[in-house]
């Protein structure tokens, strides 16, 4: 059974930086994408970014881009998604999940494995 787990979410101030890792268990295959989601409250969940496993080809999200960075270690079936220049409009619970193609898309529907999430929290 396939699982993902994510990590490394906290409470940073504006400006900071924070890196998030998400697990991969079970069965996993290079023809896969990972992507990163986060969900603020009362706000729908939003694509931020996704990794292609088997070239490292990436996409993100407008409001994150030149501030994230997405990348991924197969030996270790990890994602990570580095985060600077943290602002409070990126706070939200961050959900990795997976799906067995090997288009890039930010489209949660596409998605069919998902993690249990991990808070992130910028304030001052």
């Amino acid at each position: 059974q396939l699982q993902l787990v994510e990590s490394g979410g906290g409470l940073v101030q504006p400006g900071g930086s924070l890196r998030l890792s998400c697990a991969a268990s079970g069965f996993t295959s290079f023809r896969s994408t990972i992507a990163w989601f986060r969900q603020a409250p009362g706000k729908e969940r939003e694509g931020v970014s996704c990794i292609r496993r088997l070239d490292g080809s990436t996409l993100y999200a407008d409001s994150v881009k030149g501030r994230f960075t997405i990348s991924r270690d197969n030996a270790k079936n990890t994602v990570y998604l580095q985060m600077n220049s943290l602002k409070p409009e990126d706070t939200g619970v961050y959900y990795c999940a997976l799906v067995y193609m090997s288009r890039l898309g930010l489209n949660a529907d596409e998605y069919d494995y998902w993690g249990q999430g991990t808070q992130v929290t910028v304030s001052s």
